[in-house]
């Protein structure tokens, strides 16, 4: 199978293209619904379409972790309980926001390829969203700044590009589980190595705790 390139290549054309041999069949609205959550309303740009997934993705894990840490850190001040009861439920529900968003993404992506009737069709990008927000997870969980974000960003992306072993054979999964997965694994590349990163900073400068 030939290897796909980025999504972000400025010739479009040169990504791989499987047409299934089907008349297009008259839209539903859920068929509008699975093209809207796959593209999530940036796939559409003429230009790095996957980076702007990418950022919606940065965009939509800071929003939420934002929301999750405030609830949960006036409840812990409240009841006097120590850090360990806002990092383990915050993190557990930035696990299962993830994991929503990679099965509907599944199903997006597997519909919106039958409409589209293109193999990994450039316009979805809801693998680059979950992709981001598995690099977003690097630990320690608590700490953020602004160049944890930014690494992360950077490193997915760079994997995404990349596609080390075993990425690119993800991606010859089938519909929507390829078009996910090979994301999810470089989200996972980058997790890995950002939390090095960070884990260095902090080792280097303990006062930044």
């Amino acid at each position: 199978m030939a290897a796909k390139e980025s999504k972000d290549e400025l010739n479009p054309d040169a990504v791989s293209k499987a047409v299934v041999p089907s008349p297009r069949p008259h839209r539903t609205p859920t068929d509008y619904l699975a093209l809207a959550f796959s593209t999530v309303g940036v796939g559409y740009f003429p230009i790095a379409p996957g980076t702007m997934g990418s950022l919606v993705g940065v965009g939509l894990y800071l929003s939420i972790w934002a929301g999750v840490d405030r609830v949960l850190t006036s409840n812990a001040l409240a009841k006097r309980l120590t850090a360990v009861y806002v990092f383990t439920p915050q993190l557990a529900f930035m696990l299962v926001v993830i994991f929503v968003v990679t099965m509907a993404g599944i199903w997006a992506a597997t519909r919106a390829e039958k409409l589209l009737q293109r193999k990994d069709p450039q316009i979805v990008v809801i693998d680059e969203v979950a992709g981001q927000m598995i690099a977003l997870l690097s630990g320690p969980f608590w700490f953020h700044t602004w160049w944890s974000i930014f690494t992360a960003f950077l490193l997915f992306r760079a994997f995404d590009i990349w596609k080390p072993y075993p990425i690119r054979r993800l991606e010859g999964l089938e519909s929507g589980l390829g078009i996910m997965l090979d994301d999810v694994a470089a989200g996972a590349y980058a997790l890995i190595v950002n939390s090095v990163l960070i884990s260095g900073y902090l080792l280097i400068f303990p006062s930044s705790r």
